[in-house]
């Protein structure tokens, strides 16, 4: 029995001495341990810049299939990164990248017409739309979108348009209960009948370009409401402008 047991404990030293030589000494060598990499902060920065960095770091990179759009980045940065910013890893670890996307994702234009303009803040940031401008005109509705514009233009409800676009609002003011007699803006220039028509308290409508052999390109050949119509603060004039010159 005492030689068993001399035999028991030296088997027990032996896979103790082997467990702890095993644990402290080869799987710390075979697994780097303590040779960590801090991944850098890669959000914001470009593709390029990113590898570049991760190159330099000795870390490896995975675009991931997903991406975002942010107005806020260039095409092709890092949204975000896993690992983390700052996190340990070994050397040669993967990073996973989520990039911007390189073309704003296209969207369908809401309807703001009508809408209180305390409603449209939401609305457009909900959608991904940034609000513009805002122009206030004369219109018995106060603080209720009349127009939504694009670009300068128009645009209207089911219009495709990139994420993170700016949208122009027309609001009324509450004075509109005012009668004004329409002036004659036939025979000007578009840019003066426009001023003519803002300054009169009106507003601009559609203009429609049409070819006619009398009048100078780029002039007023005719207008709805008609010259002397008497209208409402903020009433719509449409016109008519020559396309051609009096040459053809």
């Amino acid at each position: 029995m005492k030689k068993v047991l001399i035999h028991l404990v030296i088997i027990f030293g032996l896979t103790a001495l082997l467990g702890y030589l095993f644990l402290k000494v080869y799987l710390p060598a075979y697994t780097n341990h303590g040779e960590t990499v801090s991944v850098p902060d890669l959000n914001g920065y470009t593709f390029d810049e990113v590898k570049t960095q991760l190159e330099a770091a000795g870390l490896q990179y995975e675009v991931s299939p997903d991406s975002g759009y942010s107005t806020d980045l260039k095409p092709l940065a890092v949204l975000k990164h896993i690992p983390g910013p700052n996190a340990l890893v070994k050397n040669d670890r993967k990073i996973y990248l989520t990039l911007n996307a390189q073309n704003a994702p296209l969207l369908r234009m809401p309807n703001l017409v009508n809408t209180p303009l305390k409603n449209v803040q939401e609305i457009l940031a909900n959608m991904g739309l940034e609000r513009g401008d805002i122009v206030y005109v004369p219109d018995i509705g106060i603080n209720v979108v009349l127009e939504q514009k694009y670009r300068g233009q128009n645009i209207v409800e089911g219009a495709e348009i990139p994420k993170g676009a700016r949208i122009d609002l027309v609001v009324g003011d509450g004075l509109g209960n005012q009668i004004l007699s329409v002036p004659n803006m036939v025979g000007m220039e578009i840019s003066e009948a426009e001023f003519v028509i803002l300054g009169s308290g009106l507003r601009v409508g559609e203009k429609r370009f049409l070819p006619n052999d009398t009048i100078p390109a780029g002039y007023v050949f005719n207008q709805i409401p008609e010259a002397g119509s008497q209208v409402k603060t903020g009433e719509i004039i449409e016109l008519w402008v020559s396309e051609l010159g009096i040459d053809g």
